[in-house]
């Protein structure tokens, strides 16, 4: 990684004006009080549960920094995001060098991705077997100039993605698209990514950021998965609060909770598996 490798080191949130402060999303507990968020360590993490805003604040730098987005729609053209490109106009990011590579992807999306990818490939397919009718009889070279463009495209897209994404397991596309699209030095927002990946397959993806660190990648994750946050060196946000304030691993409520269990798991089900008959 070199010196100048570019980083967000920090995002600062302007408070909106009147009556906008109590609406959503500005008026979720763990943005009141914020003015500023640090970003130390080239990996961050966004903890806390469901429907605390770590997953809105990660839509909103999405957006305020214009990553694309690996699924149907641009997180700028989603109609489901109207909320956060409020929320993105409040931003402001601090930068050691502004990073013009990345993507952001909510773990939801990549089915949507691969149904793209199918489209793409569907219409690529169908131009070459129009060339092959149409230019049936001429030359095998005026053939081949003809169907470049989408056989080029379709290969590129093997090259990356496999012949059929949608045919391996959740877990395995999941890894194989992150090979794919991670290059150095870029900025890369994760919603959930652990939602297909199994314990193995998350240490897989772990592997896979320690070498886009190394090459000057940035991660920022909003993740319940103990085994992501174990990544040596990270800044952990909990969101569980207000405002958002940063936790040690160790502190983490789910990562006691996860001990706690595995540590007397007969204890825990007994008293659950009991309480449900």
């Amino acid at each position: 990684m070199t010196p100048d490798s570019p980083r967000l080191t920090a995002v600062r949130l302007r408070t909106p004006p009147g009556r906008e402060r109590d609406r959503f999303p500005f008026n979720i507990p763990a943005l009141q009080g914020l003015s500023e968020m640090r970003f130390p360590s080239r990996v961050t993490f966004f903890a806390g549960e469901n429907g605390s805003g770590k997953s809105t604040l990660l839509e909103a730098l999405a957006i305020a920094n214009e990553l694309p987005a690996v699924g149907r729609v641009d997180a700028a053209a989603d109609d489901s995001l109207a909320n956060q490109r409020r929320l993105a106009k409040a931003l402001k990011g601090v930068w050691r060098r502004r990073a013009h590579r990345g993507f952001f992807l909510r773990a939801e999306d990549f089915f949507g991705f691969v149904q793209r990818l199918q489209r793409d490939r569907a219409e690529m397919e169908a131009r070459i077997e129009q060339v092959e009718r149409e230019y049936e009889g001429r030359s095998e070279l005026a053939k081949r100039l003809a169907m470049g463009p989408a056989a080029a495209s379709l290969g590129a897209m093997e090259a990356s993605y496999g012949k059929d994404l949608d045919a391996n397991s959740h877990g395995e596309s999941f890894l194989r698209l992150f090979r794919a699209r991670f290059v150095p030095d870029g900025l890369y927002l994760l919603d959930e990514p652990e939602a297909a990946l199994s314990p193995q397959s998350q240490l897989g993806l772990i592997a896979m950021m320690s070498e886009m660190v190394e090459q000057g990648g940035q991660f920022i994750i909003a993740t319940h998965s103990p085994l992501l946050m174990a990544v040596p060196g990270a800044t952990i946000y909990s969101f569980d609060g207000s405002p958002v304030r940063e936790v040690a691993y160790d502190a983490l409520d789910g990562v006691v909770l996860f001990r706690d269990v595995l540590a007397a798991p007969e204890r825990y089900m007994r008293r659950l598996w009991g309480a449900g008959g």
